[in-house]
């Protein structure tokens, strides 16, 4: 993602470590939970989907850059437009795992239990942290020029 996306990159690289951090943490809250190899494919299955949701946002930012919309402008609409699209996956994705949490037994509720939190945690993170970062970043200064990635 840094490689490709440059400074965005990084900032969805930070936001993606603070995810796995923050599903580590809930996990380590809950009574009972531990972390089995269901467990890991589910935060395998949460890494994806959060650089999905990252994904989406730049390339909807890219697209509102080559349409000549100005930096702060094309952020700020880049952001609004992925937002449905990914919790759209998202809450498809929760019901899934609800009904696999319901209905499943021993490995498949592990799963299911990480695969939920990870949804909640991808979340924020995705689109809350991110967006935090950059208008912090770009959010106070005259930007003529923005270059996301290659």
């Amino acid at each position: 993602m840094a490689i490709y996306y440059r400074w965005f990159g990084v900032i969805a690289d930070l936001a993606l470590v603070l995810n796995l951090i923050l599903i580590i943490a809930v996990m380590s809250i809950l009574p009972g939970a531990t972390l089995t190899l269901p467990g890991i494919a589910g935060i395998v299955l949460n890494v994806g989907m959060a650089i999905d949701g990252n994904v989406l946002i730049f390339e909807r930012i890219r697209e509102e850059l080559r349409q000549g919309t100005p930096p702060q402008t094309a952020i700020y609409t880049g952001y609004e437009r992925a937002f449905a699209t990914i919790v759209d996956s998202n809450i498809t994705t929760l019901i899934v795992a609800l009904i696999l949490f319901a209905v499943g037994t021993g490995p498949i509720k592990g799963f299911a239990v990480t695969l939920i939190i990870g949804i909640v945690t991808s979340m924020f993170t995705a689109i809350m942290v991110t967006r935090a970062i950059i208008n912090k970043i770009y959010g106070q200064r005259t930007i003529k020029h923005l270059s996301i990635g290659i």
